[in-house]
């Protein structure tokens, strides 16, 4: 199949702005909690009702009419993920604003481009910090007028004054917002060159979010539906999820931290939750550690008990579980299964994942231990999820079929090419850039994947990441970069080969995992320094690699890897925000390491 479109379920809209959401139901149910706020760190929560939230978000609306915000101007957001975050949202819809999401992480490079490209009249940041990151450039930035903290009470001021605008001025602006209104300029992650502005409408949220609504209902329409987010809103991801429950009425916690992630889920509660594979691949990592660290007979149950969740998951594609397998899963239930539930709150039920591939291995473990992983598949440009596995219809190793209303095509050459509502409608002040990327009503996404014969997308790669190893031998690096994290020792990777003889492959180490590591192997206490180069860990990232390589072909497989003495991360610059590998600057930066890789024995481990 190369062509698989499916029709919209709901094909009439119901809103005109995103912010009509929140006036619709503090209408209809005044009472209905639709957010619910930590008040502290590891605090309790308190509900918001609906009526409560369209007060704070109206008020604050009204602030920033007094402040003389126009319809269609940019206001720029940088911020935690956190209840003020989404309100600013809202109150900027509600006057025909543009909001820019700016992540909290971002340089002052980053910053001033994305103010800049935007436009930006105004900026809201979070803190101290954010305040002087902007502070530093804003000689840069003409059009800037207004900044606001919210730390220092910057939204209390423009609340203040905004007392007297008479509420019929934000009415009459939230009417006079359309579908087809620009909603904001999302910037791409820049994995290569400056980041590129995303212009997404009203109507590309609001009809995705219905539809996606109804085809994913059980999880988002359930009886007491609701979600911790805890990654940065700056993402799209995080933003759609948010709309689509304010469209269904699902309770919505913010968490800012994630060091406390585990600690606020457990107070939180969430029926489903969303994330990159990562945080995944750290839960499951963390608890086999965990495990190890017990006592041989506690590693030997948590493998077992992961063998059993596998087979459990697989057997229900296959006529389902037989009764020996029902007791050992029973059983590994009360042991193992019963006990990670109840770290992420005891209620979760469904979490969908994006952003990479998550495996069928821990596709397959979540789906066993009672968490069934839906992983999906999406950019900015399509404002989030184009495709995504349901609870009635999954396929653990796919991305999924295509949402209501849109539409999936793979061109002669391999390319995923997305339509449909969702689908972004231009880059701002970038035709040349549009141009290139929507052809014939179709966005073409970069990315390289297969359609099965039921309309199943299977991502296999990105087209600009292909390596040509000297034999001219094509290898897409992401898989084999996807299979290695995996593995809990490893953090980060990078696979290179382009135009060398052999691929090899950059591995950093996890600073977590590795003291429970190296205590559960009799090693004592190891830093990252003495770890790269010991022959135990070395040993154990090369039987990694083995795993990794049994999966493709001798030609693709990774001959040799070296281990570095840190991590990449979006602080160093070497990680995008939604932590994808800066593959330029990495190659930069560590012009060095990768040499020292083809001047390794191959077959070596280098060090």
């Amino acid at each position: 199949m190369t062509d698989v479109t499916v029709p919209p379920l709901i094909p009439t809209p119901s809103v005109s702005g995103i912010s009509d959401y929140v006036v619709g139901w503090a209408e209809r149910e005044p009472e209905r909690v639709l957010v619910a706020r930590q008040e502290s760190a590891g605090g309790g929560w308190s509900d918001v009702t609906a009526a409560r939230l369209r007060a704070d978000v109206d008020a604050l609306a009204k602030g920033f009419v007094a402040a003389g915000l126009q319809a269609r101007d940019r206001v720029a957001i940088m911020s935690r993920t956190r209840y003020e975050w989404m309100v600013v949202d809202l109150a900027l819809w509600s006057v025909g604003a543009v909001p820019v999401p700016v992540y909290e992480t971002s340089s002052r490079d980053q910053v001033s481009w994305i103010a800049r490209d935007s436009g930006a009249v105004a900026m809201i940041v979070e803190d101290a910090a954010m305040m002087a990151t902007v502070a530093a450039v804003r000689d840069d930035l003409p059009a800037l007028q207004d900044l606001w903290c919210i730390e220092a009470g910057g939204l209390d001021e423009l609340v203040a004054a905004g007392a007297e605008v008479p509420d019929e001025v934000v009415l009459e602006r939230r009417a006079a917002t359309g579908r087809d209104d620009l909603a904001t300029i999302i910037y791409t992650s820049g994995t290569t060159g400056s980041p590129k502005g995303c212009e997404l409408t009203h109507d590309n949220f609001l009809s995705l979010a219905e539809n996606a609504a109804e085809r994913l209902s059980a999880v988002i329409r359930a009886p007491g539906a609701s979600t911790l987010l805890f990654l940065p809103l700056a993402h799209v991801f995080a933003r759609f999820i948010q709309v689509v429950c304010l469209h269904a009425g699902a309770r919505i916690g913010h968490t800012p931290d994630p060091r406390t992630v585990l600690a606020d889920l457990a107070g939180f509660r969430p029926t489903f939750l969303l994330s990159v594979p990562r945080v995944f691949e750290k839960i499951y990592n963390s608890a086999e550690q965990k495990a190890a660290g017990g006592g041989a007979a506690k590693a030997r149950i948590f493998r077992w008990a992961a063998r059993v969740a596998q087979d459990w998951s697989r057997s229900l594609d296959d006529g389902g579980p037989g009764v020996l397998l029902r007791g050992q899963h029973l059983l590994a239930d009360r042991l193992v299964y019963s006990t990670l539930r109840a770290a992420m709150g005891g209620r979760v039920q469904y979490a969908i994942s994006g952003g990479a591939a998550l495996g069928e291995r821990l596709g397959h473990f979540y789906r066993g231990v009672g968490l069934v992983v839906l992983e999906g598949y999406g950019l900015t440009e399509t404002t989030a999820p184009a495709t995504v596995n349901t609870p009635d219809m999954i396929r653990i190793g796919t991305v999924g079929r295509p949402l209501p209303g849109v539409g999936i095509r793979i061109a002669e050459d391999g390319e995923v090419l997305v339509r449909g509502a969702s689908v972004f409608t231009a880059y701002h002040d970038d035709a040349r850039a549009t141009g290139e990327s929507l052809r014939d009503g179709w966005f073409a996404t970069g990315d390289l994947g297969e359609l099965d014969r039921d309309g199943f997308l299977r991502i296999t790669g990105r087209k600009k990441e292909i390596l040509v190893t000297a034999g001219g031998k094509n290898v897409s690096p992401g898989p084999l970069e996807d299979r290695l994290r995996a593995f809990p020792l490893i953090s980060q990777c990078m696979v290179v080969g382009d135009g060398r003889p052999f691929v090899a492959a950059l591995v950093t180490l996890d600073e977590e995992v590795l003291p429970v590591w190296a205590e559960a192997n009799g090693l004592g206490a190891l830093t990252v320094e003495q770890a790269r180069t010991h022959d135990r860990v070395r040993a154990e990232v090369q039987r990694a690699v083995d795993e990794t390589n049994a999966s493709v072909s001798r030609a693709e497989s990774i001959r040799t890897f070296r281990i570095l003495g840190s991590d990449f991360t979006p602080e160093n610059g070497l990680l995008t925000p939604s932590l994808k590998l800066k593959r330029g600057r990495i190659s930069e930066l560590l012009r060095e390491e990768v040499e020292a890789l083809y001047r390794t024995p191959r077959g070596g481990s280098g060090h």
